[in-house]
């Protein structure tokens, strides 16, 4: 069972990042063709500006990108609707890895529709902001990693669904190997010199693969910093 949080007053905001403003970021979002009614109201639930610099909060609900610092940006609300709406398709996982921690706001949109998230952050100063953010929200079904985002959380697999929110030349095949059968994995990859969403669902006897379109993401790093 998913056990939703309710939020403080003080998570709900006020003026440019009040529940009218994500609302009207949910409608903008149903026009660009987000239809999951699951994952839009995930995002009215997530107070996305507490996951960038209170400067940048005014911008929250702007569906655009945003820096969060060591070179790094909390996704455009359309993409993380969009992966999000990929990694629910055809069925409810219950257990979910993402690569890629940033702000914490994608793991966030997961915990309400989830019953576990692992998530994997190569920056340790990102995931100090993160594991504070999700204590703040009380958002106590997300478990967080300092780990090479490369390598996934071997220990917690296999995963109902991966989620990867860096582009790479290719799926490291470590994530492949921790993906349940049935289960699907949803990441950016360079093809052509074009980034392009794919999904790939583990067949018993292999692979199948998606296009979902281009994309930009920053780039998947392998170490620590």
């Amino acid at each position: 069972m998913i056990h939703k949080r309710k939020l403080h007053s003080n998570d709900r905001g006020i003026g440019m990042t009040s529940q009218g403003t994500r609302d009207r970021l949910v409608q903008t979002l149903r026009k660009e063709g987000i239809s999951d009614e699951r994952v839009l109201k995930a995002i009215t639930q997530i107070p996305r500006h507490k996951f960038v610099d209170e400067a940048l909060s005014s911008r929250a609900y702007e569906n655009t990108a945003l820096p969060i610092g060591q070179s790094q940006t909390i996704s455009q609300p359309w993409i993380v609707a969009r992966m999000t709406e990929a990694i629910l398709d055809g069925g409810q996982p219950e257990k979910v890895l993402e690569v890629g921690t940033g702000s914490g706001y994608q793991a966030a949109i997961l915990s309400q529709l989830v019953s576990k998230v692992f998530t994997v952050e190569r920056i340790d100063e990102l995931l100090k902001f993160a594991r504070r953010r999700f204590h703040n929200l009380r958002l106590n079904n997300i478990y967080v990693r300092y780990a090479d985002g490369h390598l996934g959380w071997p220990s917690q697999a296999p995963f109902d669904g991966i989620m990867v929110t860096a582009v790479a030349q290719s799926i490291p095949e470590e994530l492949l190997e921790q993906l349940r059968v049935g289960g699907l994995l949803v990441m950016p990859v360079e093809r052509n010199g074009q980034q392009r969403l794919i999904t790939v669902r583990r067949l018993e006897d292999g692979f199948d693969e998606t296009d979902l379109g281009a994309v930009v993401f920053v780039p998947l790093l392998s170490g620590l910093a």
